[in-house]
């Protein structure tokens, strides 16, 4: 499966990545592997948020990822840097230091997610999307995806034992949407565009390992 960036980097052509954003670490290690293993400068980053009715996500997004004020310093050299490989190489540093951080910082996960990617891709667009949800989660997800004609969705994604080992969907877990669907499995099963499904390997050096419809628990080095 290798790097999302392998055979599409010799077209200049604009994608559509739609980033599921959510106040988890799962979804923080989605926005991480986008920005520095999916993304192209050339592209266009979707942040979507599913509206729902509870929900205290401040704490739970604060304690995870905020902006490290030794970001801001690397942003200005990342953007200067003479070569693509130091570019890269750059990002997913900043990617990596983004979701090593523990803070405190309160505010809108949207916008602190917004404001991250442009840190880390100063050349890519961004853009916030917040939508409510009405029945199902993935199939609000998916609506949205077709409407906006998205190129890619990228989902963090949390696998039991027993699922990484079988590799078989479950009825239920981790971003689940009414009903027992998990949206993560479902998106991956029945998206148009590739859906990659994220997990993020202990450490900040541990990799991730990726689901996709044709490609189950790839693990893909940091």
């Amino acid at each position: 499966m290798g790097d999302s960036r392998r055979g599409l980097s010799s077209t200049t052509q604009s994608r559509k990545i739609m980033v599921i954003a959510d106040p988890t670490r799962e979804s923080a290690a989605a926005l991480q592997y986008a920005l520095s293993h999916a993304v192209l400068e050339q592209d266009e980053i979707i942040l979507v948020h599913v509206e729902n009715n509870g929900g205290s996500w401040k704490n739970a997004f604060s304690s995870f990822l905020r902006l490290p004020s030794s970001i801001s310093s690397s942003s200005s050299t990342s953007g200067s840097s003479p070569g693509a490989a130091n570019a890269n190489a750059n990002t997913a540093n900043t990617a990596a230091s983004l979701a090593s951080e523990i803070g405190q910082e309160e505010g809108n996960f949207l916008e602190q997610m917004r404001r991250i990617c442009e840190i880390a891709q100063p050349k890519v667009r961004v853009h916030t999307e917040c939508i409510t949800m009405e029945g199902i989660k993935a199939t609000a997800i998916l609506l949205h995806g077709d409407k906006l004609g998205v190129d890619v969705i990228i989902i963090g994604q949390r696998r039991t034992i027993s699922a990484s080992l079988l590799g078989s969907r479950r009825p239920g877990g981790s971003l689940r949407g009414p009903k027992g669907v998990d949206t993560s499995e479902y998106l991956i099963e029945n998206s148009k565009c590739t859906c990659v499904g994220v997990q993020k390997k202990g450490g900040q050096n541990g990799g991730y390992v990726l689901n996709t419809k044709t490609h189950k628990n790839f693990w893909l080095l940091a």
